[in-house]
């Protein structure tokens, strides 16, 4: 069940479900991309070179920023790489950007309130933005893959990351690591989103009748 679960998941994969999904959700945003004029400035807030060489989208006309607080950066004219917190990107200027891009990320900034700071730094630095991250009230937590993982106290989730292995992470034996883990993943609703994100319009993605990840949009 675990294999199958990893093998659904794995963005790796692109015969995944998840890189299928991904890659539908990315079709949207190019959507939205095609509705501003050329040239377009991209912020990507936490993501990767990889991500988009693997969307194979058309560059024309298209600059991306890619802002990591663990950087890689490759030589590539069509990109620039900074090294920044997504919650304090102080090396940006207020609305630098045409659009900022941000794909399950927030949901690893920390606290609701560290998540607020992201948000608030992206509507700073963005004239619009497209922010996606997994829904809270998915059955399957997508990081850990364990059914409702999300809904479980604190100790509980400590004690099984301290006893097996779960999704993406071996088991940590340490429990401060483990409860360090725990804590640093907090999956969104869709109430928090719009608090988070006031002037954007939620979408959202499902999947067998379930929402399984939401998206903050604004143009």
């Amino acid at each position: 069940m675990k294999k199958l679960l990893i093998n659904l998941a794995n963005n790796e994969n692109k015969n995944s479900l998840a890189s299928k999904l991904r890659r539908k959700r990315f079709k949207k945003f190019l959507e939205f991309v095609n509705k501003f004029e050329k040239p377009v400035s991209i912020l990507d807030v936490g993501g990767t070179y990889n991500f988009w060489k693997n969307m194979n989208m058309n560059m024309d006309g298209i600059r991306i920023t890619i802002g990591n607080i663990d950087i890689n950066p490759v030589a590539d004219v069509k990109f620039e790489f900074i090294n920044c917190d997504a919650r304090d990107m102080k090396c940006l200027k207020d609305k630098e950007f045409d659009i900022v891009f941000s794909n399950s990320v927030i949901e690893h900034a920390g606290s609701f309130e560290e998540s607020k700071k992201m948000a608030n730094e992206i509507r700073r630095v963005g004239k619009s933005y497209f922010v996606q991250t997994p829904y809270y009230h998915f059955p399957i937590e997508p990081h850990f893959l364990f059914p409702f993982f999300q809904y479980l106290p604190l100790s509980l989730k400590i004690f099984l990351i301290r006893n097996f292995n779960l999704g993406w992470f071996q088991k940590i034996k340490d429990y401060n690591e483990a409860k360090a883990l725990a804590q640093s993943i907090n999956l969104l609703s869709i109430k928090q989103m719009k608090l988070l994100f006031p002037d954007s319009k939620v979408i959202k993605e499902r999947f067998l009748g379930f929402i399984k990840s939401i998206t903050a949009v604004k143009i």
